[in-house]
C-alpha cells in the first residue's frame, strides 16, 4: 500500500534516515557518489527518491523541491506515513557575512523565519520568531564538520518564502547575526517538532549576496558533496 499521494514508495522502501536536497538531480548526485545498491523509489513529480546503504547502514535521499510549501509536504509525509527518525536537508545558502565566504559549510542550529507557514501551527497565528534544530544531531555534525577539516561555520540562519522580496532580509540577517539565507529550513524544523523527530539543515554557501560572488557551476558539485558526506555520517 502506497502511503501518501505525493511518494511512490512503500513503507518498507523509505530508511529512517533521509537526506533531502531541493534538486532531483542533485538527489540522483549524492546517491552515485555515496550510495551502495541504490533503488529509485519514488519519481512522482519528478522528485527523485533513493534508497540504500552508507557504510552498510539504510539511507534515502529524496528531494524536497523549493520552498517551505513543498519541503511541508514531502518531510510531513515521511515523518507521520513512514516513521522517518530524522530528516537532514542538504541545499544552498546566500552569504550575507564576509566571514562566511562562498564555498563555506553552515550548520543551522535555529532557523529564523516570518514564513506563514509557521502560523497555520501556532495558536493565534503567533509564530514564534524562530524555531531550533535538533540539538544532538547538530552537535554530532559539528563534530563530524570538525574532525573531518570541513571549513563550516555554526549558527542562526534566514529561511525566507520569497527568492525575490522587496524586504531588505540582508539587514535582517545582519541584525540578528545570521549567517546566510535559504528557503527550506523553518518548515522541516516545525514538522520535525510536530512529529517528535529530528531535522538539521546543512548548507553550502553558494553566493555572496553583497558582493555579487558565485561559486562557478562545475564546482558547486564538489563543494555539494562535502556536506552531504557530514550529513550521511549522521546516519
Amino acid at each position: 500500500m502506497i502511503p501518501t499521494p505525493h511518494i511512490a514508495a512503500t513503507k518498507d522502501q523509505i530508511a529512517k534516515t533521509v537526506l533531502m536536497p531541493g534538486d532531483p538531480i542533485r538527489s540522483k548526485a549524492i546517491t552515485d557518489v555515496f550510495l551502495e545498491n541504490p533503488v529509485l523509489v519514488n519519481n512522482i513529480r519528478g522528485v527523485q527518491g533513493y534508497t540504500g546503504t552508507y557504510k552498510g547502514k539504510p539511507v534515502t535521499v529524496m528531494a524536497s523541491g523549493m520552498g517551505h510549501a513543498s519541503i511541508g509536504i514531502y518531510s510531513y509525509e515521511l515523518f507521520k506515513f513512514y516513521d522517518v527518525d530524522q530528516i537532514i536537508r542538504v541545499g544552498t545558502m546566500g552569504g550575507v557575512r564576509d566571514d562566511v565566504p562562498p564555498r563555506s559549510i553552515v550548520i543551522g542550529k535555529r532557523s529564523y523565519s516570518n514564513t506563514n507557514f509557521l502560523n497555520f501551527y501556532t495558536l493565534n497565528g503567533n509564530a514564534p520568531g524562530y524555531i531550533a534544530a535538533d540539538e544532538e544531531i547538530c552537535n554530532r555534525a559539528v563534530a563530524i564538520a570538525e574532525a573531518g577539516g570541513f571549513d563550516y561555520h555554526v549558527g542562526d540562519i534566514l529561511s525566507s518564502d520569497t527568492y525575490y522580496s522587496n524586504i531588505d532580509e540582508v539587514d535582517i540577517c545582519t541584525r540578528l547575526g545570521l549567517l546566510g539565507i535559504e528557503m527550506e529550513s523553518a518548515a522541516l524544523y516545525l514538522n520535525a517538532q510536530m512529529c517528535d523527530k529530528k531535522a538539521l539543515c546543512i548548507c553550502t554557501i553558494s553566493n555572496n549576496i553583497l558582493t555579487g560572488e558565485e561559486i562557478p557551476v562545475e564546482e558547486r558539485q564538489s563543494g555539494f558533496m562535502h556536506m552531504a558526506r557530514i550529513a550521511l555520517e549522521l546516519v
